[in-house]
């Protein structure tokens, strides 16, 4: 078509994942639905942990910057998708769609590392935990937490750079839900051989080195655990690390299956539906694994119950007094 025939895209086609009219109505419910539970869980769990004191900890404030990377790159991804499942022309600007690209690289890096800093301490809650509050100290906690953002501006920068520098003049269509990397390369006119590795350099990079890290931790802690001949000690370990390595699973499985392979050399169609995993399901089920499998969030989340649920019972008590007063006051 001429329309796809030029050397500047001043604005892209988002073609999401179908054209049927009845799909896409049932797609918005559910992309909606998954959106809502986003954002109420992850909500929860940083209200939780600022509210009650014992998740006042490092294990806790990493997760708690977990689940704001999580409403980040959620909410840079999902109103797009609800907005293209209803409008009649699925147009993202040049612009919007480098920013997209931009903000999603950078919470999807960031997260990389949080949850590497998660898996340190860890390691130093079972193997060191005489030592515990003297290394996980504040300023390191801090430190760890600036250096993840960091390393996500510094990634996603070069990500983006590397991919918004290309002409686009092969089409301005493009085969995907939002405006990620591999699908943005397979609509250069030009060669992207370098471009491609630079990209995939960059989240190799990044996704590699954390998953060393990551296992080296767990690694260790399994050593420790090992050696402990409590069977309640190596329950309370096993259950920590668990819901960890369940989100690590899911976040990096997929990531290394989208990025670590040329895009020349893939279906975009599968890697649409691989990136429905890391984009959308694991920022809605992160709290809900956290919140299941761990006892503190579960002790914290039966406290807040029961405030709640005595804060409305001393409200009604004083409705039903206020209520009651000009009968009273009739009598008198």
């Amino acid at each position: 078509m001429v329309e796809d025939n030029y050397t500047f895209a001043s604005e892209f086609i988002l073609l999401g994942f179908t054209n049927r009219e009845d799909l896409q109505v049932t797609s918005f419910v559910l992309f909606l639905a998954i959106y809502v539970v986003t954002l109420i869980g992850n909500l929860g769990v940083i209200i939780l942990i600022r509210l009650d004191v014992c998740l006042h900890t490092p294990m806790y404030f990493f997760l708690s910057h977990l689940a704001l990377l999580d409403i980040c790159y959620s909410s840079t991804i999902i109103p797009q998708t609800l907005l293209n499942f209803l409008a009649e022309k699925k147009v993202i600007s040049f612009i919007r769609c480098a920013t997209q690209l931009f903000s999603f690289a950078t919470c999807a890096t960031a997260e990389c590392y949080v949850l590497a800093a998660m898996a340190y301490d860890r390691y130093v809650a079972i193997c060191k935990p005489l030592l515990y509050s003297v290394v996980m100290s504040q300023r390191l906690c801090v430190g760890m937490l600036a250096a993840a953002y960091l390393a996500g501006v510094i990634s996603s920068t070069i990500h983006t750079v590397s991919i918004f520098r290309l002409p686009f003049c092969r089409s301005k269509r493009i085969n995907h839900f939002f405006c990620d990397g591999p699908p943005l390369l397979a609509l250069s006119c030009s060669d992207t051989h370098v471009n491609e590795v630079m990209v995939s350099a960059v989240v190799g990079f990044n996704v590699l080195s954390t998953t060393v890290f990551i296992l080296l931790s767990y690694l260790l802690v399994l050593s420790a655990v090992l050696k402990m001949h409590s069977a309640a000690t190596w329950h309370k370990a096993f259950s920590t690390c668990a819901s960890h390595l369940l989100s690590i699973a899911l976040y990096y499985g997929s990531s290394l299956f989208m990025y670590l392979h040329p895009g020349s050399r893939h279906s975009l169609e599968r890697d649409e539906v691989v990136s429905v995993l890391y984009s959308v399901a694991v920022p809605m089920l992160n709290p809900l694994i956290y919140s299941l499998r761990n006892a503190d969030m579960k002790n914290a989340m039966r406290k807040a119950k029961g405030r709640v649920l005595s804060s409305l019972s001393i409200h009604g008590s004083w409705l039903a007094e206020r209520r009651e007063l000009p009968f009273h006051g009739k009598e008198g």
